[in-house]
């Protein structure tokens, strides 16, 4: 499971031209899914989202998590991530999840994020989505569980 995170001072999501996903402060997930991902994968992906220290404290460090800020939390099922570009100029995508278990994988882990996060918001599994963000610093980081 790969979770792409962006710390955003807003982030939405819209689909066929109208809004479905808008959040204030807080981080924009694109969330890929692996074949062979299971909700372990999910749990310990989300636990190091919701702690990973990317918002910075009253000394200019990143040392506040989402939790710490009370962030929001945008959620973008993104079936590219998990694609292989080691070789020529086409991705592979032998390794990404086969669509129902990619649905199953990525409805388990907004369920618990709903759990943990006061405000999540989401785009829409297998819809062609576009989003739009202020990525603030920018702040990018690459996740993997």
């Amino acid at each position: 499971m790969i979770g792409l995170i962006q710390r955003v001072s807003q982030a939405s999501v819209a689909v066929e031209g109208g809004s479905i996903a808008e959040i204030g402060a807080g981080m924009l997930l694109l969330l890929g899914i692996e074949k062979n991902d299971t909700e372990k994968n999910a749990d310990l992906l989300l636990d190091k989202i919701i702690h990973f220290r990317v918002f910075e404290d009253e000394q200019q460090k990143m040392n506040r998590s989402l939790l710490d800020c009370k962030g929001e939390l945008l959620i973008v099922p993104q079936f590219t991530l998990p694609a292989d570009t080691r070789k020529g100029t086409r991705p592979s995508f032998a390794s990404a999840a086969p669509p129902q278990l990619g649905k199953k994988m990525v409805d388990y882990f907004i369920a618990q994020s709903q759990q943990k996060i006061d405000r999540v918001q989401t785009g829409n599994f297998g819809a062609d989505m576009q989003v739009s963000l202020v990525n603030t610093g920018p702040v990018t980081f690459w996740l993997q569980k």
